[in-house]
């Protein structure tokens, strides 16, 4: 499959200009990436999507290029949910599907909350229910997460991240993936991101204004109502960032239905281990 980048194309909406790349006509399907991944991530992935009869557009999340900064540095997952709807306001889209990434998924599950009567599916992958997660945390899974704890100091991860040209972000690849023969195909986009002034610390700004979300009643609304479109969650058997464990008994948070499928010899990063399994998977649910 092509996944040499298409021109970007540029878009007023909710308040930010948001950047993506689009593939294809007919119904819209909304890619959403990810930590520390970017809208790269899933070009290779738009083609199938399109080829089936879609319109596949793949969105640079607020902070990542080529998007805006965050107008005032909201990244709460509000301004994330509001992001994809006003998207599907510019593109004069009444109804579309999301597929979701990591952060990607804690922001389609947000979307499907805000919008339920226009988000006609869900296709999520390396995340689960966002509050079934949150409550569902034990110490097995408080280890894996403990970067998140870290990226709440000051100051420090902006400095460490980017020390010996990306070492840390290679680790965290290395530990999430583990198996996964990444190189500089796969890196240069991620580094050329963060190498930009400000989109380091909009990247950690996600993790750094969680618990103030998860604070606000309108987040909360977004994060721990069950979900009333029908998804479909992808996960990972060798996922070094969530553990499979954490995937099981989400049956009472979809009431439209939850089709769990599991990537045994996958890890965090499956939509780049796997792209033609991955795209599979989309497209068998969105038709």
């Amino acid at each position: 499959m092509n996944s040499e980048a298409p021109q970007t194309c540029r878009i007023p909406a909710t308040g930010i200009t948001l950047a993506y790349v689009s593939r294809g006509s007919g119904p819209l399907v909304i890619f959403l990436h990810g930590f520390p991944d970017t809208y790269c991530g899933f070009l290779p992935i738009l083609d199938r999507v399109a080829a089936a009869g879609y319109r596949a557009v793949a969105l640079a999340m607020r902070g990542y290029a080529p998007s805006a900064l965050a107008p005032g540095g909201d990244y709460r997952i509000e301004a994330l949910a509001g992001d994809v709807i006003g998207l599907a306001d510019a593109l004069g889209a009444e109804q579309f599907a999301v597929v979701g990434h990591d952060w990607g998924a804690v922001t389609a599950y947000a979307a499907a909350h805000l919008a339920p009567q226009r988000v006609t599916r869900l296709v999520t992958a390396a995340v689960p229910h966002t509050g079934h997660f949150l409550l569902r945390m034990r110490w097995q899974q408080l280890r894996r997460s403990s970067y998140m704890l870290r990226f709440q100091l000051p100051w420090f991860p902006e400095w460490e991240i980017p020390r010996d040209d990306y070492r840390w972000l290679e680790q965290l690849i290395a530990r999430w993936s583990p198996g996964w023969a990444f190189g500089d195909t796969e890196l240069r986009p991620l580094k050329q991101n963060f190498d930009e002034p400000g989109r380091l610390k909009a990247a950690l700004s996600y993790y750094r204004q969680l618990s103030g979300s998860l604070i606000s009643p309108a987040s909360r609304r977004l994060v721990f109502p069950a979900v009333t479109v029908p998804t479909r969650m992808i996960y990972g058997g060798r996922d070094g960032c969530i553990a499979p464990a954490m995937f099981q008994g989400q049956k009472p948070h979809f009431t439209a239905g939850l089709d769990l499928v599991a990537m045994p010899d996958a890890g965090h990063f499956m939509q780049w281990e796997q792209a033609g399994r991955f795209a599979d998977l989309v497209v068998g649910f969105l038709m």
